[in-house]
């Protein structure tokens, strides 16, 4: 499609052009303005317009950290009545956040009133509060009257306004910077000041200093409020090498202890723009929603410090266990984001790491100092011109009097009789009566001497590159002094902490731990009795029921139930009914099939394996990781065949297993020779012709091969000399020695 476009000049000035090439035109002019005139920060100074323009317009009215106070809407009138046709409310919240010690790491504005606080709470009206500039403000504009900076016209063209501060403090990384533009963003944690004019000062005596050895200076940002950083070395060398990256932040806490043992834990810092109000709110709403087990309570007990008090539902939590679901679930843990992107010294975006930003604002500086030392070198020159006029008039007093009383043009008539510029005829001709001292004369000899001095230091500065770093190293080197890690406001808050590591919180935690006696019945009735009894005679059973198994238990323990049919089913301890009546029925808590019967319970034991065995003499190891079930269904460990059941399930504690078959034969071999698996049939035990196997026992060969001896007394037997029968997995077996029980079995 062809373009038609008419002449600006014609009346009307009316255009034609494409309605996409318009749109395109004005939204590249929109997102350039939004870029250049609000969002980004410009490396030099760190400061956007609104900033720039709000620290102007109080230097303008003389709002100086030793000064007295003004009211807001005075300073928010002035900005926007002269340099920032913006809405009120939006300088007043810029002005704001300049005030907030927990916003910003070096205020910039002495606020006084309501200027709100950590919970969120909104600030007074502008007309209640009162502000003046801080010593750091001061610090960014010292020299804008020494010819520093360019200055450029308002909006209205009726004043000026710096183009950029001169900036003797480090505030891009000092305080950070958060904005977002057209298609691009910047995202800049606070740094402590003091590390920073340490790098400065290695950038300063090595240019070619590494950013490894920056970060050496700068370990990491350094937040308002404080926290402690956990982010790997390596992870923060990256951002900081690339401009792009991002930084783990905890809260910081400590563990008070209370009296029987119990203990809460105390939050005295939370990461950086996190809103405590909020926090509180959404913990107590993740209580609510029973996303946080391990917590009873919190209550906010801050005054002016933060104070947040969590209390455990038990004490037999671990403090690192709630706090790792407290960081994982809420904002006591974020990830604060890395974006130097910035505008540079020609006003043009784009992304800077930690060594770039340093250089940039050192050349700043020298821009300034050469600027300022010229600007103070005109004024020298234009002082010492004039003495040199005055030195001549004392010289020639009586003939100056004489010029000045009766020539007509005194001034031609003294710059042609003594040779003397324009500037000093005035200067002379402006001189006051009294001025002719002759204390004044030597005063001025005095000045003149002096004047020339600093005159040759700073000719000798500005011919001398050496020399101006060395005259910045001493500033960066008084910014120290002044703001640095020896001062209050100076000393670092976050705490740069090791990286932590993975901390998987066990569901023991939420139990508290007791000791229990587990009970279960031969019908499948279960209980749990509070303590360790070894006599359970006295215990009552429902009428043709009787004890079977008895274990000793805490409550924060797992029970592994082997079934006849191979499965494995977890019951937790803890759900386990109480030891009042006979109990439940197991199977109301585990689907037990009814023809189906439990072969044996196991207290499970992290790390341990179980010895599996089938009546048909086939079995295997399997660690107790891989038998515990997360279901009521359980989990199928032993795959049988047919009219096979499960018989054995033994935990792997000793050196040797005994198998004896229902053929009276007993093989011995190491309890090694059983291979491990995580199902399956298993391999062969033991080796029948017909029939299958009785039963089957570890033990320790040192101690023995006992068993239970027939009779009511229920002796045992100890037989050491078992050599005959040791043997290989799978092999025959022999007869068992002379006395052995005629029940076939070990107990």
């Amino acid at each position: 499609m062809s373009t038609k476009t008419s002449d600006p000049a014609n009346a009307g000035q009316i255009r034609e052009t494409r309605l996409a090439d318009a749109l395109s035109e004005r939204y590249l002019a929109y997102a350039m303005s939004t870029i250049m005139s609000r969002s980004l920060p410009d490396v030099r100074d760190g400061l956007k317009p609104v900033h720039r323009r709000l620290l102007y317009a109080m230097r303008q009215l003389k709002l100086d950290p030793a000064q007295g106070f003004k009211k807001c809407a005075r300073v928010v009138g002035d900005v926007i009545g002269k340099y920032h046709p913006h809405g009120d409310q939006s300088v007043y919240d810029a002005l704001v956040r300049l005030a907030q010690d927990f916003a910003v790491r070096y205020p910039l504005v002495d606020g006084q009133g309501n200027f709100g606080n950590i919970d969120g709470d909104n600030a007074a009206a502008m007309r209640y509060t009162e502000a003046r500039m801080t010593a750091v403000a001061a610090a960014l504009m010292n020299g804008l009257d020494e010819d520093a900076v360019d200055f450029r016209p308002t909006y209205d063209g009726e004043d000026h306004e710096p183009i950029v501060m001169p900036a003797a403090f480090p505030n891009l990384l000092a305080n950070g910077a958060a904005g977002i533009a057209v298609g691009m963003a910047t995202n800049i944690p606070p740094h402590n000041a003091g590390e920073l004019c340490a790098g400065l000062i290695k950038l300063i005596d090595n240019p070619d200093t590494s950013i490894a050895e920056l970060v050496r200076c700068v370990p990491g940002p350094d937040f308002p409020t404080g926290g402690v950083l956990v982010e790997p070395r390596e992870n923060i060398l990256e951002a900081y090498a690339t401009g792009r990256g991002s930084f783990r932040l905890r809260a910081r806490w400590e563990v008070e202890k209370l009296s029987h043992g119990l203990f809460q834990v105390v939050v005295t810092e939370i990461p950086y723009q996190v809103q405590k109000a909020k926090l509180v709110e959404r913990i107590a709403d993740l209580m609510v929603l029973k996303k946080l087990p391990l917590l009873a309570d919190v209550r906010d007990e801050s005054t002016d410090l933060i104070r947040l008090v969590f209390e455990p539902r038990t004490r037999a939590v671990e403090p690192e266990h709630l706090m790792e679901m407290l960081f994982k679930n809420t904002e006591l843990e974020i990830r604060f984001g890395l974006n130097m992107n910035v505008l540079d010294g020609d006003n043009t975006p784009r992304v800077m790491n930690l060594r770039e930003v340093l250089r940039a604002f050192l050349a700043h500086r020298q821009d300034v100092l050469i600027r300022r030392s010229n600007h103070r070198l005109a004024k020298i020159n234009h002082r010492l011109e004039v003495l040199d006029g005055y030195l001549v008039a004392y010289l020639n007093l009586d003939e100056v009097i004489r010029i000045i009383r009766f020539e007509d043009e005194p001034k031609v008539s003294l710059m042609s009789t003594f040779d003397l510029t324009e500037v000093q005829a005035d200067a002379i001709l402006n001189m006051r009566l009294r001025s002719l001292r002759k204390l004044e004369e030597m005063e001025i000899k005095n000045e003149h001497a002096k004047l020339t001095e600093e005159k040759e230091g700073l000719e000798a500065l500005l011919a001398s590159e050496s020399l101006r770093w060395e005259k910045i190293r001493d500033e960066v080197e008084e910014m120290r002094e002044k703001f640095g890690k020896k001062t209050a406001l100076g000393k670092r808050r976050t705490e740069i902490g090791d990286a932590p590591e993975e901390i998987e919180v066990p569901l023991e935690a939420l139990i508290e731990r007791e000791p229990i006696m587990v009970i279960c019945s031969k019908m499948g009735w279960i209980r749990a009795l509070k303590g360790h009894t070894s006599d359970i005679s006295d215990l009552k059973f429902k009428d043709g029921d009787e004890g079977r198994f008895a274990l000793k238990a805490f409550t924060t323990d797992k029970l592994l139930i082997m079934s006849t049919e191979g499965r494995c089913y977890t019951m937790s301890c803890d759900k386990l009914p109480g030891g009042r009546g006979h109990g439940e029925p197991i199977r109301l808590t585990i689907d037990l099939p009814q023809e189906h019967d439990i072969v044996a319970m196991v207290i499970h034991k992290p790390g341990r394996n179980l010895l599996v065995a089938s009546s048909a003499g086939r079995g295997f190891q399997v660690a107790e990781a891989d038998v515990v079930a997360q279901t009521k269904n359980g989990k199928q460990i032993l795959n049988l065949g047919k009219d096979e059941e499960a018989k054995i399930c033994l935990p792997v504690d000793k050196d040797h297993v005994a198998v004896l078959g229902e053929n009276r034969k007993l093989l011995i071999y190491p309890v090694s020779e059983v291979p491990e698996m995580t199902r399956g049939r298993g391999v062969i035990l033991q080796k029948y012709r017909q029939g299958g196997m009785a039963d089957l026992v570890l033990f320790n060969l040192e101690e023995g091969l006992s068993w239970t001896m027939g009779g009511s007394e229920g002796r045992t037997r100890t037989v050491t000399e078992l050599a005959e029968w040791i043997g290989k997995r799978a092999g025959a077996g022999r007869m068992p020695p002379t006395g052995f029980p005629r029940s076939n079995r070990f107990e």
